[in-house]
């Protein structure tokens, strides 16, 4: 645990500065009134402006919403989406985009997309589910804030990730196929080598890892430099804190994220300024539909959540210090990971050119490690142009990764499925 207490810090200063961003805020709605002559002046937009962008760099993002509530159902009918809880933990919630319309004739593939536990929440995921939406039965893992987890709930580290795939695999029943995005990867890997070692009927029909870092040996990124520079006991006395009050996770020892958000953005700071320089000028200018763009990038962007401290130390530790998946060396509760025993789940990879959280090559290492599979069940695709980002969000992904993901999916799903009667010719 860090000597100083920056969390509680932290909490002070935004509290501190509430007084002042509600009278910035209120100073900011009367120069927005269409009566006030001022708001209408350069200046007063000017002011305006900068009064936002004030509010905005101050406030703490909530988590945000879904807010998918409809699909095109075969490409042309539309049809209203409800997004449902059918699986709930203290640590995570598997949640279900129900679509209201009747399926009977065309039992589409189920679908798990496993959102990455790394900061931000699984709505950062929201394009990724619009995109399968329409011809998938879609779940996403969506992962509880541990700052909102009481204490008395015990702890969750790798070895508990992975054994709640392991039950939202169960939840979901056989003939499911896998989707992990980023940090899953690995124990995705590792959940599904356990569930074929043991014949598990639930294992997955099909695994789908995507700019994962299954082996960070290859092509390291600074992400990965900087973690085996420093090693464990670095990361332990520096960033692990414990979750001041008034919170329900009071005193639980946590990865806070407005640390992780403060990395997020060094890595890209002038990209970021650029973009708020951008944003300014756009408010003051009333360029109302690029300027709506930046606050939705935004409001995702800047909600973050904190992550258990013991989940966090030990996949740096496991994935990042020792290797130890592709070393063969990782283990889940003393047992041995296996990926060898990986016969029954067919295996797709995923990568992006210009992916500079995971390097090229680190996700592919997983075809090497799954031995047990023939030639017909695995497939590998790099996407040009693209980075970390664009692998599984934006108009690259949209065209040219999902629709191989979902040919991947067609292909390897086992289900049977009922022949459709031809339409008789009118006379």
């Amino acid at each position: 645990m860090s000597q100083v207490p920056y969390y509680h810090l932290y909490e002070f200063n935004h509290a501190a500065m509430g007084p002042a961003r509600a009278a910035v805020d209120a100073a900011r709605l009367c120069l927005e009134n269409p009566f006030n002559p001022l708001g209408h002046t350069p200046v007063g937009r000017s002011m305006a402006a900068a009064l936002e962008v004030f509010e905005r760099a101050t406030r703490r993002y909530a988590k945000p919403a879904f807010g998918i509530t409809e699909t095109m159902l075969r490409g042309a009918v539309k049809v209203p989406v409800v997004e449902r809880v059918v699986w709930e933990r203290p640590f995570a919630r598997l949640l279900n985009f129900q679509r209201m319309a009747g399926t009977a004739d065309r039992p589409d593939p189920k679908v798990l997309l496993v959102a990455p536990l790394s900061g931000h929440y699984a709505t950062l995921l929201r394009g990724t589910v619009a995109a399968f939406l329409p011809d998938h039965d879609v779940s996403i893992t969506d992962w509880t804030d541990a700052r909102m987890v009481p204490l008395a709930e015990g702890g969750f580290d790798l070895d508990d990730y992975v054994d709640y795939l392991v039950s939202m695999l169960h939840r979901l029943g056989p003939d499911v196929h896998v989707v992990a995005v980023c940090q899953p990867a690995v124990p995705v890997l590792a959940a599904v080598a356990l569930m074929n070692e043991d014949d598990d009927p639930c294992a997955p029909a099909s695994m789908t890892l995507m700019g994962g870092p299954i082996d960070t040996r290859i092509n390291p990124t600074e992400v990965d430099r900087v973690a085996l520079d420093r090693g464990i006991d670095w990361f332990g006395r520096n960033v692990v804190m414990t979750v001041p009050p008034p919170n329900p996770g009071f005193m639980r020892e946590v990865y806070p994220g407005f640390l992780q958000l403060s990395g997020f953005m060094s890595m890209n700071l002038e990209r970021h300024i650029t973009a708020h320089q951008e944003f300014f000028s756009h408010l003051v200018r009333g360029d109302g539909e690029p300027a709506e763009k930046h606050r939705e990038f935004y409001d995702e962007y800047l909600a973050v959540m904190d992550m258990p401290a013991e989940f966090y130390l030990q996949t740096i530790e496991t994935v990042f210090i020792r290797h130890a998946l592709p070393k063969g060396e990782m283990t889940h509760r003393g047992r041995k990971v296996n990926p060898g025993a990986i016969t029954r789940t067919a295996l797709l990879t995923i990568e992006g050119e210009n992916d500079d959280i995971s390097g090229i090559g680190q996700t592919e290492a997983a075809h090497r490690l799954c031995t047990g599979l023939r030639d017909d069940q695995r497939a590998h695709y790099l996407q040009p142009t693209v980075g970390h980002y664009g692998v599984f969000n934006g108009s690259r992904f949209r065209a040219e990764i999902a629709p191989r993901m979902a040919e991947f999916i067609q292909t390897h799903d086992s289900r049977p499925r009922p022949r459709r009667v031809p339409k008789r010719a009118a006379p």
